[in-house]
């Protein structure tokens, strides 16, 4: 249930930044399963307008949940809009948002890697005494000479 709650807690209208593939589609998972039972006790009970207040409440954080998804995939959230086109373009789109993560991009580093898992870091150069040179004053001083 965190998937849901925590984006439209803590990201309501966050546009910025970058979403896995597993925080999307975990939120639309949630989302269906909520909107459906809810769907069919409001349509039970004549009140249709449950559903309507709901899905108006849940409509910001969804946009901005798959624009940062799409930042993920290094486009921009405004490709959202191809969905417009029918049929041919929520096609696009969910093959978009399907789409497994790129590294490093414009929207942001990728701090989480494919579906949560954190990125193994890249070991750092390490300097040992063999790569630096050692020269004959840096001995031990006069020992030998005396």
């Amino acid at each position: 249930m965190h998937w849901f709650i925590d984006p439209i807690k803590n990201q309501y209208a966050d546009f910025q930044g970058r979403t896995t593939r597993k925080e999307y589609w975990m939120f639309i998972l949630v989302y269906v399963l909520i909107y459906i039972p809810l769907a069919i006790v409001t349509e039970m009970l004549n009140l249709q307008i449950i559903g309507f207040v709901f899905s108006l409440a849940v409509i910001v954080p969804s946009i901005a949940i798959a624009a940062r998804r799409l930042h993920d995939i290094g486009k921009s959230g405004w490709w959202q809009l191809i969905s417009l086109i029918p049929l041919v373009g929520t096609i696009i789109l969910i093959v978009w948002l399907a789409t497994k993560s790129e590294g490093d991009n414009t929207y942001g580093s990728s701090s989480v890697a494919q579906d949560g898992v954190p990125p193994v870091p890249k070991p750092e150069t390490v300097v040992t005494n063999e790569d630096v040179p050692v020269s004959s004053d840096s001995e031990g001083g006069s020992s030998e000479s005396q």
